[in-house]
């Protein structure tokens, strides 16, 4: 072939690369706001709930979180549910849609509670909304959400754990209870509670820095807290729940006695500590 012949093969090489990544950038952008809006979502809802209709929930449930997050290793999100007179909470689940886990975290409610207030962190892997769907003890489903910006840099699910590997070792399964501010005020008698809780809930997805492999998964799986012989609430985690993951709950009165937490982790370990409670002050 001739040196002209060439450069001209080459240029309609170039046009053509260059049409067809143009054509694929405006793909890539022009459906991203439509799947914000609902095509990751639409997917999930099968998977998670099936073909259960679920309600809007405004007006009963409200979840908040920081529009654009200073950490995305660590949003802090808050869910309240206020049902109807009759109804009472039998479970929320919190779903990050365009997390590789998008099921963050299941929380089962014993007793019959009609106000329910949870507060945790999550890892934000990109842009998403976030979901609280409420089961009611009639088996209805109410939802309510919120979009969360990313403002860029590493996604957290792959980010490496925070700490000296060792002292993460040492400390893990450590639990601290502390009284915390009721964002809603709830009852009289109800006391607003923050467990801190020392687990890397490794995502599998981190580069160990020295390594250089990656550090395998191991989460907070199960996590049950009970009041005497009256569980408070059940939660089922995953790797999106936060490193050292924090619960805010609210624990329902009257009485003095111990709380009860037992946790456990992808790996089969088992911690359980005590912790003393009482009326709210």
């Amino acid at each position: 072939m001739s040196k002209a012949n060439r450069l001209k093969a080459n240029r309609t090489s170039w046009t053509a690369a260059a049409v067809a990544f143009g054509a694929l950038a405006v793909t890539a952008l022009l459906p991203t706001a439509s799947a914000v809006a609902g095509s990751t979502w639409n997917g999930l809802r099968n998977e998670v709930f099936g073909t259960r209709p679920i309600e809007d929930g405004a007006g009963q449930i409200a979840i908040k979180a920081p529009y654009r997050p200073d950490d995305v290793r660590a949003v802090p999100i808050s869910i309240d549910a206020r049902l109807p007179q009759g109804r009472s909470v039998r479970k929320v689940t919190l779903i990050v849609d365009e997390n590789p886990s998008p099921v963050a975290a299941a929380f089962e409610f014993g007793g019959s509670r009609a106000n329910v207030g949870l507060a945790t962190k999550v890892r934000l892997n990109q842009e998403s909304y976030i979901r609280a769907v409420v089961e009611d003890d009639q088996g209805r489903l109410s939802m309510v959400s919120t979009l969360v910006k990313f403002a860029g840099g590493q996604s957290a699910c792959s980010a490496p754990p925070t700490g000296d590997p060792a002292e993460i070792a040492a400390n893990m399964g450590k639990m601290k209870l502390a009284p915390a501010p009721a964002k809603v005020a709830a009852t009289q008698i109800d006391q607003r509670v923050r467990l801190d809780i020392r687990h890397p809930n490794h995502s599998g997805m981190a580069l160990d820095q020295m390594t250089l492999l990656y550090i395998p998964l191991r989460v907070v799986s199960k996590l049950e807290v009970k009041k005497g012989d009256a569980r408070v609430f059940a939660m089922t985690g995953s790797m999106t729940l936060s490193e050292n993951p924090t619960i805010e709950f609210e624990v329902p009165g009257p009485g003095t006695e111990k709380l009860d937490v037992t946790m456990k982790d992808s790996d089969g370990a088992e911690w359980r500590h005590e912790f003393n409670v009482g009326p709210a002050s």
